[in-house]
């Protein structure tokens, strides 16, 4: 049975109930079947699933999508409860926030201004915030990001180590759709002419990686990225492709890499990444 809760102290007593460990699960809503994949993830490495359902105002910019962004809360719970969750907290904004924006944010460092944050300033600050006040307030064992949100994932983790925060955080695979195009609450915005335009993105980096998997330097697994998309269907305006290591520090030389691509399709901002292996220098 899974037990609805929109308040802190409903919250607490609910989860004051459970024994055994906690794995929690971190949404905005609007859930897919990536997030079942999270969903699953975490029932089965935990003895309990608490799943929050909140669309952040922190982080989204004064001309991004909060308002359109799709709320689905009866169709999300029956997922939840398909997939065992014991709790889900779906608080209102002012249950999170009560005086309004906090006047302390979380600073998530330089790499929460590049990359994402660097298109989308201050998108990072949001994210870590709210992500530090659920961890607080869950109290969790484990808690399980996607690794679509590569970059989220990352700092979540830096912060939970920096910061001692006492939670596992487990990073789960990008779940795609038959084309390739990686699950994402946005996708729905779409044409079916964006949406073949979106392929380019996926397209890009299984590039990257086919080149990697032939032999290419680093270089040359970019190159065949940027190509590979710019070889794509009109229609989609890139906004970021780069190679680093897994931590997202500068590009290796050898051995494990991270692929990442942001693009617009219309007005539809969407996000993908894969993990590189680059062979050695001989």
């Amino acid at each position: 049975m899974t037990e609805l809760v929109h308040t802190r102290v409903e919250l607490a007593a609910a989860r004051g109930g459970l024994t055994g460990t906690v794995g929690v699960v971190m949404t905005m809503g609007a859930l897919h079947s990536g997030h079942e994949t999270l969903l699953r993830a975490a029932r089965e490495q935990a003895d309990n699933v608490v799943v929050t359902i909140f669309v952040n105002p922190l982080q989204f910019g004064p001309d991004e999508d909060f308002n359109r962004y799709p709320r689905t809360l009866d169709e999300d719970l029956e997922i939840c409860r398909r997939a065992g969750a014991a709790v889900v907290f779906a608080p209102a904004a002012p249950e999170l926030y009560p005086q309004g924006q906090p006047r302390i944010w979380v600073n998530p460092g330089q790499l929460g201004e590049e990359l994402e944050g660097q298109s989308r300033p201050g998108f990072f600050h949001g994210v870590l915030t709210v992500v530090l006040k659920l961890l607080q307030l869950t109290r969790p064992d484990q808690a399980f990001f996607g690794e679509k949100d590569y970059q989220q994932l990352t700092l979540v983790r830096r912060m939970v180590r920096d910061l001692e925060v006492p939670v596992e955080i487990v990073g789960v695979p990008t779940v795609r759709e038959s084309d390739g195009l990686a699950l994402s609450s946005r996708n729905r915005y779409l044409s079916p002419d964006g949406r073949a335009a979106a392929l380019s993105l996926p397209g890009a980096l299984q590039a990257g990686v086919a080149a990697a998997a032939g032999g290419a330097d680093a270089g040359a697994v970019l190159a065949a990225a940027h190509a590979a998309f710019g070889a794509g269907p009109p229609g989609v305006e890139l906004d970021y492709l780069v190679l680093t290591d897994p931590e997202l520090e500068p590009g290796p030389v050898t051995g494990p890499a991270r692929l990442l691509a942001a693009a617009w399709v219309g007005t539809t901002r969407l996000i993908d990444n894969v993990s590189v292996q680059l062979a050695p220098r001989i």
